[in-house]
């Protein structure tokens, strides 16, 4: 098995699940490699980098690994799909964040997590993505176009509202009064989008939702549409430009802009364990079910 990994941080909350992965993949004779920048990463806080030198590094992935591993929280598997892109790689996330909704193992579940995994006791959940083209062009968006939780559009250096005019396939939707819209998958339902009063909506739905961030127009309410529709986006405001962001990746563009998005012509491919799933994860991360009458 040949298998990657990848972090954004090293510290104390990191290094016990650190350590304790690469003993495992040591000790199982597994082929590892780690990323450039992780790996000097810890070279350069700990020693322990150290006694893992049968280890080599990656700047990029090709479609010879077997399985990625992401140590952090949720938003260190949003960067891991920059790698991964349309590659097929299954990815499994350490949580070593706080909530933790696609990275679910714990740090005292390393070596049991990934013995199953390599005797073949999982599932894989595939999850849309959402991509992105803008008119004009922006070569910020256009290097890595695509969206794994959302898409938002939001005001830039102003405390003024900003008009995001919308068009689904084509037809005239709305202009929201407000300080952006999110577009969402299914997978991002539980990150921004539910902060701002969108739907949780389960993985494997072939939807998107549309949700404002803070509108001015009170009638406005989240908006789910099927993943087949094509969302068209043109911002307007006080300021000459605004922002739009890629799940963590952000870029300026010009007020005017044509943003379009759609579901994108790939999927990424989540590892669930068997002890795990979509309805166990929000009882245990959003407390559901919580209620001294059950």
């Amino acid at each position: 098995m040949k298998v990657a990994v990848f972090g954004r941080f090293y510290n104390k909350t990191t290094s016990a699940s650190v350590l304790a992965l690469f003993n495992y993949l040591l000790k199982n004779n597994i082929e590892a490699y780690i990323e450039t920048e992780f790996y000097n990463l810890i070279k350069n806080n700990s020693t322990i980098i150290k006694d893992f030198e049968s280890f080599k590094t990656f700047d990029a992935l090709n479609d010879s690994f077997d399985l990625f591993v992401s140590v952090g929280g949720d938003g260190t598997i949003l960067r891991a799909i920059t790698f991964v892109k349309n590659i097929d790689i299954p990815i499994i996330g350490i949580n070593t964040g706080r909530l933790g909704f696609l990275a679910t193992i714990q740090d005292n579940e390393i070596e049991t997590a990934m013995q199953d995994i390599i005797d073949g006791k999982y599932r894989i959940s595939e999850r849309s993505l959402l991509s992105v083209e803008t008119l004009p062009k922006n070569d910020t968006i256009a290097s890595l176009n695509f969206a794994l939780n959302e898409v938002a559009v939001s005001r830039k250096n102003t405390t003024s509202m900003i008009t995001v005019e919308t068009y689904l396939d084509g037809e005239y939707l709305t202009s929201y009064w407000s300080d952006g819209l999110i577009v969402s998958t299914p997978t991002g339902s539980t990150g921004y989008s539910l902060s701002c009063g969108g739907p949780v909506i389960t993985p494997g739905a072939k939807n998107f939702v549309l949700t404002p961030i803070a509108p001015h127009n009170l009638g406005a309410r989240p908006l789910i549409i099927p993943d087949s529709t094509e969302i068209q986006l043109k911002v307007d405001g006080r300021e000459e430009n605004h922002l739009v962001s890629l799940d963590s990746r952000i870029a300026t563009l010009d007020n005017g802009t044509l943003i379009t998005i759609k579901k994108a012509d790939f999927k990424i491919k989540m590892i669930d364990l068997l002890n795990e799933s979509f309805f166990v994860t929000l009882r245990k991360k959003l407390l559901w079910g919580e209620d001294k009458r059950n």
